[in-house]
């Protein structure tokens, strides 16, 4: 019993140091503010928004003219209730964070009015949406020898699911929502191995084979018809930093690679100032830092293999 009782006021001292962190280390805790995301609830709106994208290959099946428009229905008005919060929650953050203000402090600005606003602008887009991903869904069966169907890319493939969500983030970023499409790339990204930072501006007909170790970078421009496998980097050369010694944001760090490219694994493109010509290759573990022109083929001189007998 003793032991016990040492063991439980051992546990409150700590538990009153960790308190007592938060008042000295005040930069990663977020106390006595307005609420900030749910990182739980916006993933659910990833789930609703895929559910509608891609009908009869999630959650509900037997899908029919008869019931789906029932059942988009009632899956709209959920996302626009979210969508609605959650984005309230981070124009208000943003707000407060940018001009100094606490939490439920006066301001003139009706954020929830605004928020239903983006959250039915950024619902419109979806069936133009769909009319992209169809062509990306396209291109990897055209792409891929080993997919069977269209359905087991939508089934399966990682690529897909990534570019899917980086379409849905990035519409959100376009229209200036912080935080949430930062919170749903990373959230595919842990899925997927895929990191596509939502900024980044892609093209139709994009495809991304294997996937696993693909990074692009948020000022990346990608034109259509571009195909990419595991490993490849569209990344920055370094970061310009101002007379504080401080970076300096707001300007194009990576690649813009043009129509119809394809990038081998574990290549790297890098630079804001590079691109990469219509129809060229890239091939495998290339690290490119300068600009090429159309119909370019790049690739590493390897060294010779050495065969021996074991023995």
């Amino acid at each position: 019993m003793a032991t016990d009782y040492r063991r439980k006021e051992q546990l409150t001292v700590l538990t009153d140091r960790i308190v007592d962190s938060y008042q000295e280390i005040g930069s990663i805790n977020h106390l006595g503010h307005c609420p900030l995301p749910s990182s739980q609830e916006i993933v659910t709106v990833i789930h609703d928004l895929t559910e509608i994208l891609y009908p009869g290959y999630r959650r509900r099946q037997n899908l029919h003219p008869g019931n789906v428009a029932y059942y988009v229905g009632d899956i709209i008005d959920g996302l626009h209730d979210r969508l609605t919060q959650q984005i309230t929650r981070v124009l208000r953050y943003e707000h407060d964070r940018t001009h100094g203000l606490r939490c439920h402090q006066e301001c003139d600005v009706d954020f929830e009015a605004r928020s239903q606003e983006l959250a039915i602008d950024f619902l419109e887009c979806l069936p133009q949406l769909r009319e992209v991903l169809a062509l990306d869904v396209q291109a990897a069966y055209e792409g891929d020898p080993a997919a069977r169907s269209t359905d087991e890319i939508i089934f399966c493939y990682p690529g897909l699911e990534a570019i899917t969500v980086h379409r849905l983030a990035h519409e959100l970023h376009r229209r200036d929502v912080p935080i949430i499409p930062r919170i749903m790339s990373e959230w595919v990204h842990s899925r997927t191995g895929i990191d596509i930072h939502p900024g980044a501006q892609i093209g139709p007909s994009f495809f991304i084979d294997h996937g696993t170790g693909v990074v692009i970078g948020e000022t990346t421009e990608i034109a259509a018809n571009v195909k990419i496998y595991q490993g490849v980097t569209l990344g920055a050369l370094s970061f310009a930093k101002d007379a504080n010694g401080k970076l300096i944001r707001n300007r194009k760090r990576h690649p813009t690679i043009e129509q119809g490219v394809v990038i081998y694994s574990n290549a790297s493109v890098l630079g804001g100032e590079t691109i990469v010509g219509a129809c060229s290759v890239i091939g495998a573990g290339v690290s490119l830092t300068r600009s090429i022109d159309p119909h370019t083929v790049v690739t590493v001189d390897k060294p010779s293999l050495r065969f021996r007998e074991a023995g």
